[in-house]
This record gives C-alpha cells, structure tokens and sequence, in this order.
C-alpha cells in the first residue's frame, strides 16, 4: 500500500484531495499537514512513499519545505500541488528536487496518473512544464531577467508585484521587514527597476502575476 502526506493549509481541499487517493486502489494517505513544520515533522517520525507538498503555505514556503525534505530524506518522492502555474514555479521546483509539479485546475485522474508515476521513481512533467524546461536550457542571453533571481528574491517579485504590503510579506515569509526590504533592494538592483510600478509592469508582462492595480500606487 503506498502512503502519501498531504500538505496544504486548506482543510476542505486536503479532504477532497484525501477521498481521491483513498478510493484509488493501492493508495492511503496516512497522514495530513496544515504547515511546513508539520510536513517536516512527520517526514521525521514515519516513512511516506509520496509527499503531496503545496507552494503556498503559513510558515514557510513549500519550495524551501521542499529543499529540507529532499536534504533529508533524498529519495522521497515529492509532487508540488498548488495554485500557481508551471509558468511560475514549476522549473524551480524541479531544481529544488521535486518529482513532478501539477496545479489544483488539474483532473483527479491527473493527479492519480502524477502520484502513482513520482511513487515509481518517474518524473510527472506536464506539456507546458516540458515547454519551460526547455526554455531553462536555452542560452543564458535568451532567458528573461527574473530567471536570475533566486527562489526568495523571485517569490518576493511576485508579491510586490501583487501588491502585498511590506509588513505583510514579512509576516507570510517569516522574516523581519528589514529583510523583505534587502530582498527588495537585491531585485531592484539585478533587474534595474526603478521603483515598484516598473516591478509591477515588468511581472504582468511576463505573466509572473495577474493585472494588479493596487501595487501600482506602492
């Protein structure tokens, strides 16, 4: 029987996501984490075939989840589950040791397809993940500025550029505000911006984040 660890701060989902795999045959998903400490926790005290691993999560972000788990524990088999798409995160996931990457607008068979394919030992890579992995391989000079960044300086990007507050950024990356500030300045630096609208601009045209009015007046 394979055992699977959900990972997501949403209740209601981890519920739905634990009644698909519990009714596929050869699955249990043995336990569930709301944050990043529980995750690594649990990792610690139990052997898990799959780890089901969101981005998005209260304490720490699941690409630095991620690392640890993968530090750790080397031949575990994560798949990111989340809301951002493969645009976004999927080829830094990848790097950071993911097994496979889906979005949550993906088809519960999809996810079944995903979870049995990483618990072989495969990579489940989608179409337009296969499309930015290719990309990544391209010349230096071809790849757009923010792929320079790193994961931190590059999730910070998108929240200033999705118009989140300084003190909130702090509070979601458990960090002081002094530190987003750095990260901030780092960014300005490597991508020549000038201010927060240029950072803005820069994110919607490269479809880093949707249309964000509020952060054009930071």
């Amino acid at each position: 029987m394979m055992k699977i660890l959900l990972v997501d701060d949403h209740a209601i989902l981890r519920h739905g996501l634990r009644q698909i795999l519990s009714d596929t045959e050869g699955m249990e998903v043995t336990a569930e984490a709301e944050n990043a400490e529980q995750a690594i926790r649990l990792v610690r005290e139990q052997p898990f075939d799959v780890v089901v691993l969101d981005i998005t999560l209260p304490d720490r972000n699941g690409l630095e989840t991620l690392k640890i788990l993968k530090r750790e524990h080397p031949k575990l088999a994560v798949l990111i589950l989340t809301m951002h798409g493969e645009d976004e995160f999927g080829v830094r996931a990848l790097k950071a040791g993911a097994s496979g990457y889906l979005t949550k607008k993906s088809a519960p068979d999809q996810l079944v397809n995903a979870v049995r394919m990483v618990a072989s030992g495969r990579k489940y890579i989608g179409p337009k993940l296969a499309e930015e992995l290719a990309k990544s391989f391209g010349n230096e000079s071809d790849q757009p500025p923010h792929e320079t960044l790193s994961d931190r300086e590059y999730q910070i990007l998108c929240m200033i550029a999705s118009g989140t507050a300084l003190s909130e950024m702090a509070a979601k990356l458990s960090i002081s505000p002094k530190t987003v500030s750095v990260y901030r300045a780092r960014i300005m630096a490597k991508m020549k911006f000038s201010n927060n609208a240029e950072m803005t601009h820069y994110a919607i045209k490269h479809q880093l984040v949707q249309w964000a009015p509020k952060a054009l007046t930071s």
